[in-house]
């Protein structure tokens, strides 16, 4: 390995001195010239003599070699050019026949350590990491800069466990490649694995330097250091502590000796279990259940995994297995190895997922609060995502909801949960109305009949898997989904006195507010009864549903013209006018939205707000904000109210021409800004002449000329 260093070293240097004296050969100053021609007189005598060394030691070296034996014609007796016979001319063709040669042998060779490489990937594919790691060096030995093998070399080492050949290997790799990720990727494992944290930290944290959007997959790998490291303390802290003979610690041994014994009594054993779940007080005693064993000798038991699999329910199997559950949830809470080993055990994670279909309420209960502990984290839920049977997972738990216990909340905070989880969400976007939609919608349509405090964790569950735009689109074109929305809505204002069905309704609108971006067909159908269930909520006395009720307004309005007008003649245009002038950053956004899409779409509208807003004050006031969304809709509203007779008119005199004319010719990052105000400043100036007067002043007409393509 040193002779492979010092032949690249040698090889790399050769090349820089090479190319430095070709641009010295070049150069234009004459005594440069010619004390270049003496430095490659000598480098040419040095190389042979390196060459002829080599060969008498039968070296083979893949490596850079000038051609010292050029034409007769242009060198001496020995093989060597004196200066007054050597050109510059001849010595650039020397360079340029030496580069042909090395270019074709260094295709050659660059194919045949592919094919190398090739057929190391295969064996390393099988799990002959001994003949990955000869093929990745055969290759090596025709290329010494390709960068991939020495990284799939690292990777082979790292399974055989040669944990410092791969970070020599990566290190190689990141002398060909100084930014190569899989370098540091293979060498933060080796650290990894040598318990060097600092060092793997570091390796990780470069990768970062190199790309800084591969964060999450960095944070992964930092993730596992830290699990590592804390793993590691935790068992030099209990190894050091049951030495010193402390009684918890030898508790959990002896305990542990006893519940070995064979073919004793379930009794014996729920007894025994029980204790032990009692002894184990902190993390010491989690990492001594671990570290002698437990995990082996409580799951192996004939008789505890008959308990289990619930194959013989009676109430001694019952007790011993809620005995079971219970040291689970004792030994992994806060123990991320107790976690992994005990889900990875053979059988566990299908019995584990069974047991929430128990009829014990005891099994049940306790199986949800193990499952809660892995659900807390986000190693936990990454276990459970990777092992478990996710759609019998979600199907049982599911069924909890509508109980009026605790188990209901929990089993929905622990889909909630999940369904924050990428992976999650697309496991299920196929069968999303299938297995989320049908127990959902059945909660909301019998609120009456069910613990009201469990809708609203339900209603931000089913928020969060919203947030993948297939089970998103697919929610807002069911037709049962909205039905449902609307019975609820109903429900709400019969108990509007009761602060549980407050909290539902807000939860319920926001809900429906994200939902109801995308145009459905569904939402079309229901736009009318829907905007008239939410001009009822809008004199409702909190903020909050005030504020989401007009929020959906703005999002089911432009589905429906007949809705608007609804709206319209119901008197929104007033209320939106209210919420402006109360102010507050939410509500104005959207009141200000539903504002503009009424006046563009009602004449009716628009001679309401010239009538309420006294020289369309409150749109002026929001032109002045720094909101672009705000004063994009805010010009949209004031380009439809001109058409009105007089508006116009009674502007004259005020700075909304300059107002306008500062949006329209600005560098807003919406170009709906520009277009609505350029608009809206055309419309002011063909209607009264008077703000034409005023335009030319400011020279308005050559920045209105530049905003054309935003109106185009």
């Amino acid at each position: 390995m040193e002779n492979e260093k010092q032949d690249l070293e040698r090889f790399l240097k050769n090349v820089d001195e090479i190319s430095e004296l070709v641009k010295e050969l070049n150069s234009s100053d004459p005594e440069c010239q010619k004390k270049a021609s003496e430095k490659a007189d000598q480098l040419i005598c040095c190389l042979k003599e390196n060459e002829e060394s080599d060969e008498s030691c039968n070296t083979r070296l893949n490596r850079t070699v000038i051609n010292t034996n050029p034409p007769q014609a242009v060198t001496g007796p020995q093989g060597r050019q004196n200066d007054s016979e050597i050109s510059t001319e001849n010595f650039m063709k020397i360079l340029e026949k030496d580069a042909e040669d090395r270019r074709k042998r260094r295709k050659e060779n660059e194919k045949l350590a592919n094919a190398l490489k090739e057929m190391g990937n295969e064996a390393f594919a099988k799990g002959d990491y001994e003949t990955a790691v000869l093929r990745y060096s055969e290759g090596l030995e025709k290329v010494r800069d390709m960068q991939v093998l020495y990284t799939n070399r690292a990777q082979a080492y790292i399974k055989l466990m040669k944990y410092q050949e791969a970070i020599g290997d990566c290190d190689w790799a990141l002398r060909c490649n100084e930014k190569c990720i899989k370098a540091y990727i293979h060498m933060g494992r080796a650290h990894l694995a040598l318990h060097n944290y600092k060092e793997a930290r570091n390796c990780y944290h470069r990768i970062l330097d190199i790309e800084p959007k591969r964060e999450n997959i960095v944070h992964e790998y930092l993730n596992q250091v830290d699990l590592e490291e804390k793993k590691a303390l935790q068992e030099q802290k209990a190894r050091a502590e049951f030495e010193q003979g402390k009684e918890n610690a030898t508790s959990v041994l002896e305990l542990l000796h006893k519940l070995g014994k064979p073919e004793q009594i379930s009794l014996y054993y729920t007894g025994g279990i029980c204790l032990l779940s009692e002894a184990i007080k902190d993390g010491t005693e989690q990492t001594l259940f671990r570290i002698h064993n437990g995990f082996s000798i409580i799951n192996s038991n004939p008789i505890v995994r008959r308990s289990l699999s619930l194959k013989q329910p009676d109430r001694f199997n019952d007790d011993l297995c809620i005995s079971v559950l219970n040291l689970w949830k004792v030994i992994c809470e806060g123990n991320e190895e107790n976690q992994k080993i005990l889900i990875h055990s053979s059988g566990i994670s299908e019995n584990f997922v069974n047991l929430l279909a128990s009829e014990t309420p005891g099994i049940q209960m306790t199986c949800i609060r193990v499952l809660c502990i892995y659900s807390q984290t986000q190693y936990g839920r990454s276990l459970v995502l990777q092992i478990l049977d996710l759609d019998k997972l979600v199907e049982n738990l599911l069924k909890f909801i509508n109980n009026k216990d605790i188990t209901a909340k929990t089993a929905v905070g622990i889909l909630d949960r999940f369904a924050g989880e990428q992976k999650f969400r697309v496991h299920f976007q196929g069968n999303f109305t299938t297995t989320f939609l049908p127990p959902f919608t059945s909660l909301l349509n019998n609120m009456p009949s069910v613990d009201l405090t469990v809708l609203p964790p339900c209603i931000s569950m089913m928020a969060s898997m919203t947030g993948d735009d297939i089970i998103r689109k697919k929610t807002a074109s069911c037709q049962e989904c909205w039905e449902a929305f609307l019975t609820a809505m109903d429900a709400c204002a019969v108990s509007d006195q009761s602060s549980e069905a407050q909290d539902v309704l807000c939860a319920l609108l926001g809900f429906m507010i994200n939902i109801s971006k995308d145009h459905t067909l569904a939402i079309e159908e229901k736009a009318i009864i829907i905007t008239a269930r939410c001009l009822k909520q809008l004199n409702s006395s909190d903020g909050g549903i005030i504020t989401r009720t007009t929020g959906l307004l703005s999002n089911i309005l432009p589905h429906s013209h007949a809705a608007t007008e609804e709206a319209v003649q119901k008197g929104i245009v007033k209320k939106m006018i209210t919420f402006l002038k109360a102010g507050g950053q939410t509500t104005t956004h959207f009141s200000i939205k539903t504002l503009a899409i009424c006046t563009t779409a009602s004449i009716q509208a628009r001679e309401e707000l010239v009538k309420l807003d006294k020289k369309l004050c409150t749109l002026v006031k929001l032109l002045r904000t720094g909101d672009e969304v705000v004063v994009g809709n805010a010009a949209l509203s004031l380009g439809q109210c001109l058409e009105v007779p007089g508006t116009a008119s009674s502007l004259l005199g005020s700075d909304i021409v300059m107002l306008l004319l500062k949006h329209a010719g600005g560098d807003a990052s919406k170009t709906t800004v520009q277009r609505n105000t350029a608009i809206a400043l055309g419309r002011l100036c063909t209607v009264e002449p008077g703000h034409l007067i005023e335009l030319r002043k400011l020279h308005g007409l050559e920045i209105l000329d530049s905003c054309m393509k935003y109106i185009k």
